[in-house]
């Protein structure tokens, strides 16, 4: 008889529609069996039993074509399920049509090789096992199969060796076919992590671009304003209601000029002459944290070792000034009266963690985190910062999570990001 069993993508991941229609072919198949062998060839067969058998399967599709799973796939213990149904299905028929004397037993392989392309070995071995079970079965009751008119009776060594057969067959391929399979994974998932990187390096480079452009192109009116705001500044009466707005200004234009000069700074350069290009872990964040400290913020920064190491000396890197400022000063402007910045290491790790009472992360944003055009805040904002923070970080050797703090009731109380490092990718010393 034909065993029918589902196609399924590569990953693992079943589509619905694609299962459902394979199944109609294979009952298709079954059908065009039975009534070949039972009008064709003449020979009495169980048919009521055997149409039954077969029925079952055009049910459960059905049945299947009025679910609608989550984006059309299945779960693994679905697919599982459904090729335990295959197997059990053709053991039936089986059961029906001579045992494992039927030239179609060796559809039992069918199923197991395709769970051990896409399932799991857990699942894959009890598959396995229902495969040795039913094959088992069918050696000691089954109905014979009219090859004439008295019957072919087989000799038992030679039904043990289509058992032995069976059984073997169903192990070697369980265990090649899934050897095979994690291999492709893994390069997949390789391919996939490389092409991921690739990407996310070109939107930096682009974004990088932007950047370099925008700093350019800023320069010569930046220093207008500079200009003209201290020029204003000498003539303003010093009563003025507009004094401070004025010196705000200069402040302002002066720390712009400021950010454009170190963004000329070409990254990764090592000035051993500098004295100040190695620092403590804890100077380090409280020059890329304290520029962004604003009125009506208390912005709190606490360092501690985790163990009895000594604290991390750094070298002076615009990737972890910039990356770590962005992150800091996402945390300023949506906190609303505290962020508090911790900085802790090991042997092992450095940690900084930035904490904010705001309104945390957007559902939407939060599973999206670290993608570039990103925001909540509407328009006005290009949701680049986190994008960019991240890409930085990643650079330094850093890895950044995010995730809502939930204070009573579940309510959620603040957002929480943590950046964590080897240590031997930041600590000179190391």
């Amino acid at each position: 008889m034909v065993a029918s069993g589902p196609l399924l993508e590569f990953g693992g991941r079943v589509r619905l529609r694609t299962l459902t229609r394979i199944r109609w072919v294979a009952i298709a198949g079954q059908l065009a069996a039975l009534f070949l062998v039972r009008f064709g060839l003449d020979w009495p067969l169980p048919m009521n039993a055997a149409l039954a058998v077969v029925g079952v399967s055009v049910v459960l599709n059905l049945v299947m074509n009025f679910r609608r799973p989550e984006q059309g796939r299945l779960k693994e213990w679905e697919a599982a399920a459904y090729l335990a149904f295959d197997t059990l299905q053709l053991a039936l028929l089986l059961y029906l049509t001579g045992g494992l004397g039927n030239p179609f037993a060796l559809l039992f392989l069918g199923p197991v090789t395709v769970s051990a392309t896409v399932l799991t070995r857990r699942a894959t071995a009890i598959l396995c096992g229902l495969v040795i079970v039913c094959a088992t079965a069918l050696v000691f009751g089954h109905l014979p199969l009219p090859w004439s008119e008295t019957g072919l009776v087989l000799p038992r060594l030679y039904i043990g060796g289509l058992w032995a057969a069976v059984v073997i067959g169903t192990l070697f391929l369980a265990v090649y076919a899934g050897s095979l399979s994690a291999e492709g994974r893994r390069m997949s998932n390789a391919l996939s992590a490389a092409q991921l990187s690739l990407a996310r390096e070109q939107q930096l480079s682009a974004v990088g671009g932007l950047a370099a452009a925008a700093a350019h192109e800023l320069g010569s009116p930046l220093s207008t304003i500079l200009v003209t705001a201290t020029e204003l500044n000498r003539e303003m009466p010093p009563n003025s209601p507009y004094a401070e707005d004025i010196k705000l200004l200069q402040a302002e234009a002066r720390r712009c000029r400021e950010i454009l000069a170190e963004l000329s700074l070409q990254p990764g350069t090592d000035d051993s002459s500098d004295p100040f290009a190695r620092t403590p872990l804890s100077a380090m964040v409280h020059a890329a944290t304290d520029r962004h400290r604003v009125e009506g913020i208390t912005l709190n920064i606490e360092a501690a070792g985790g163990d009895d190491s000594a604290e991390p000396v750094v070298a002076n890197s615009p990737e972890f000034n910039h990356g770590l400022g962005n992150i800091v000063q996402n945390a300023v402007q949506f906190a609303r009266d505290r962020v508090d910045v911790r900085v802790a290491w090991t042997q092992d790790t450095i940690s900084v963690t930035v904490r904010d009472d705001g309104p945390g992360f957007a559902p939407a944003v939060l599973d999206r985190v670290g993608e570039p055009y990103i925001s909540s805040r509407g328009e006005g904002h290009l949701g680049l910062g986190i994008f960019i923070a991240q890409s930085l970080l990643q650079r330094t050797g850093g890895r950044l999570a995010a995730r809502n703090l939930r204070g009573t009731g579940g309510r959620v109380d603040g957002g929480e990001v943590v950046i964590t490092w080897p240590r031997a990718s930041l600590d000179v010393n190391a």
